[in-house]
């Protein structure tokens, strides 16, 4: 088990892409790998200190980065 959080939450898949959670705090919600670096940049961070396969820094909720939506 972890000791620490990963600060960057990308959560399930819905019809309208992934609610993105940054340090606890709703930023949107993101369709693409894009999308999440533009809400941890919105929420103050730098982009580029974040590894999208770094779990550390990012918890992939119920599907990895190559999902962004349920399918219906």
């Amino acid at each position: 088990m972890r000791d620490t959080f990963a600060v960057v939450v990308v959560h399930p898949p819905t019809d309208s892409g992934r609610r993105v959670t940054v340090e606890g705090r709703t930023m949107g919600y993101a369709r693409s790998s894009v999308d999440v670096l533009w809400l941890v940049w919105e929420a103050g961070l730098d982009p580029d200190d974040v590894r999208l396969d770094d779990p550390d820094w990012i918890d992939w909720c119920d599907a990895g980065p190559e999902v962004w939506r349920t399918r219906g």
